[in-house]
């Protein structure tokens, strides 16, 4: 008894192979003979002068040709009934692993390259972090440094500061208003006579005159005391020429609609 004898599907699988190269070979020799038909056909048509669209018109069809004859044997030809052996498993088995190591290994790859770019984002974030709590240190020592400078800096220092600033403000102002009498008094007296004799409902009274001085702090007074009315009536203590003195050199103006009130110029607007 021999090999063959003890396994019949090996003499089945003989068979199959024997036939299946027959087929081969008698559709290889009929693809052939379509060839050389077709070789000959265009050897023929190209010794014809064609058109252009008569060139392109041939060479659809022949393409039609073509892959009419194409379907055809494929229509021919029956599908291949691999038999379900373990070696063919086997290697079908094989194939699918390799393919599935290979997207395996892909997507490895892939997972390391975002790995790898997570990481450098998060070293870099990272280095962002640790630069903006150095930052934020740093705030904080200037602001604790800031605070202890406010706490030192108490409101009766201020107080007291600002207590010696208006002193020496009123200081300075009353040394001005001095300076200021003394060269009034020196350039700008009363004339000859303080009393002036005026006759008025044929009596006489006695108007005791005021200097220049008295007039600029009246009026002075006046504006700061009433900045909403500062003008002052002309009085009969205030002699004429120096009224017009201050008015002439534009120290003071007269009111627009009673020509007996005038007001100092308010310089410090």
């Amino acid at each position: 008894m021999n090999q063959q004898d003890l396994d019949p599907d090996s003499t089945t699988d003989v068979g199959d192979v024997t036939n299946t190269e027959e087929e081969l070979i008698r559709e290889c020799e009929e693809m052939w003979k379509d060839m050389e038909e077709c070789q000959n056909k265009l050897s023929l048509t190209g010794t014809e002068t064609l058109t252009d669209v008569n060139a392109k018109l041939s060479l659809l069809i022949m393409q039609v040709k073509c892959l009419t004859a194409e379907l055809s044997q494929w229509q021919k030809k029956k599908p291949e009934i691999i038999p379900l052996t373990e070696d063919v498993l086997l290697t079908l088995g094989k194939e699918e692993f390799q393919k599935l190591r290979h997207d395996l290994e892909m997507v490895l790859s892939t997972m390391e390259s975002k790995n790898e770019k997570l990481k450098e984002d998060l070293e870099r974030e990272q280095r962002w972090l640790d630069e903006q709590q150095q930052i934020m240190e740093s705030l904080n020592v200037l602001h604790n440094e800031l605070k202890n400078k406010v706490e030192t800096f108490s409101e009766s220092r201020v107080f007291k500061e600002l207590k010696t600033k208006l002193l020496n403000v009123k200081e300075y102002k009353e040394k001005l208003l001095s300076t200021l009498g003394e060269f009034l008094e020196g350039h700008f007296p009363l004339p000859d006579g303080s009393v002036k004799k005026k006759k008025k409902n044929i009596q006489e009274s006695t108007i005791q005159l005021i200097t220049l001085h008295e007039m600029l702090e009246i009026l002075i007074n006046r504006l700061f005391d009433v900045p909403h009315d500062p003008y002052v009536k002309i009085s009969d203590s205030f002699w004429p020429p120096y009224v017009e003195l201050l008015l002439r050199n534009g120290i003071a103006l007269r009111h627009p609609e009673d020509p007996t009130r005038i007001r100092l110029e308010a310089f410090h607007q």
